[in-house]
């Protein structure tokens, strides 16, 4: 198994008298990640398997006394796709409440479906984690820094999925299957969704946008919606773990633009399947595109697993000056420019220096690139 930086997370946090609770996209490794912590202990367990009917009734609007009965005397009970279940917060409640010596770890795909029941019932009673497709330091630790600097191009067309990295040479076969079957079935699954092929034209525009500010008007006139429609299925998109937005940063400057975003994808191969362009770099005219999406995606997975809280953005100006990403930690500015080449140069534009003296500034590309995702 590959190692999961949240297993020691997860840890770390048991029996600390709170419901512990991991949520992420479909297919990226929740049950297994749950399944290597049951194995690993050798406390008395229960899993409980939610995509089973006869589960799923036992745990769904059950008496107190009945609970109790399923948990017995098991001191870590699991609690998989917990998402099926009807009124689970409810359930976890219930448990938690009156069993303070059993600890409940559940997973749970997407987050707007699942949190939604939780978050009212287990105010102050849980700890939440994401969990992502592989991360670099994941990789890393598992193969080694070589080969996952081998592997750069192949990370950057077909993703971090397990499915992916564990079938070498099936790669875009279950990129499709997973963008088919997976990708979309929490968000359809939704009870306001009444229009599924416009998420897909959507996602498809998004993906052809990568690394651009997108625009909500644009987006809703090309797809003859409105921009509400828009902004619901940009927001579920992202609560489904598909996509993420970077806002713009503005402070002091006042041609700084001030409500703009950009959209990136959580893995670089689902937004290649979107496209159906698994085409290797050197054929490509997106690879600046794709550069920057890995970095800023790995990032993320870095800075949550890490528990390094930043406020992240991108920066430009009305002039067309811009920097790719910005990270904001207490209060001071981090600059980063992507470059793909280590020939090209980049520099901290001087309205930026200017406005913000103490910031710092770096150039990533091949050749430091790891540091920044370490």
């Amino acid at each position: 198994m590959i190692e999961r930086s949240l297993t020691e997370k997860i840890k770390s946090k048991l029996f600390t008298g709170k419901v512990i609770i991991v949520l992420g996209a479909r297919q990226t490794g929740k049950s297994t990640l749950i399944k290597h912590i049951q194995n690993k202990t050798d406390r008395k367990t229960l899993f409980l398997d939610c995509d089973d009917s006869q589960t799923r009734s036992m745990l769904q609007n059950q008496t107190t006394i009945n609970l109790m009965r399923l948990v017995g005397d098991n001191e870590i009970v699991f609690i998989d796709e917990a998402q099926r279940v009807e009124n689970i917060g409810l359930t976890l409640k219930q448990i938690h409440d009156n069993n303070s010596k059993c600890q409940i770890i559940v997973s749970g795909s997407s987050s707007f479906y699942l949190s939604n029941k939780i978050n009212e019932p287990l105010t102050g009673r849980k700890w939440e984690f994401n969990i992502f497709p592989f991360s670099f330091t994941e990789m890393q630790n598992h193969n080694s820094w070589f080969d996952e600097v081998r592997l750069l191009e192949t990370r950057m067309i077909y993703g971090s999925y397990p499915d992916v990295i564990n079938n070498f040479g099936n790669e875009e076969e279950i990129l499709r299957n997973l963008t088919v079957s997976y990708l979309y079935k929490d968000v359809f699954a939704f009870q306001d969704i009444r229009k599924p092929q416009l998420i897909e034209k959507l996602l498809q525009m998004l993906a052809l946008q990568l690394a651009s500010e997108v625009s909500y008007n644009e987006l809703a006139n090309t797809l003859n919606v409105s921009i509400n429609t828009i902004e619901k299925y940009i927001d579920l998109l992202e609560k489904a773990y598909v996509v993420f937005r970077l806002p713009s940063f503005s402070r002091n400057i006042r041609n700084e633009l001030k409500k703009s975003r950009k959209i990136y994808f959580y893995d670089n191969g689902i937004r290649n399947s979107i496209i159906s362009n698994f085409n290797s770099l050197n054929l490509r005219n997106d690879t600046g595109q794709l550069w920057e999406n890995y970095l800023v995606s790995e990032r993320k997975k870095r800075n949550e697993y890490q528990n390094n809280f930043v406020n992240c953005y991108f920066w430009r100006t009305k002039q067309q000056q811009e920097i790719d990403y910005i990270e904001e930690k207490n209060g001071k500015l981090y600059a980063f420019e992507f470059k793909w080449s280590e020939k090209k140069k980049g520099f901290l534009p001087k309205t930026f220096s200017d406005a913000y003296p103490e910031s710092e500034f770096l150039i990533v590309n091949q050749e430091n690139y790891t540091d920044f995702l370490i």
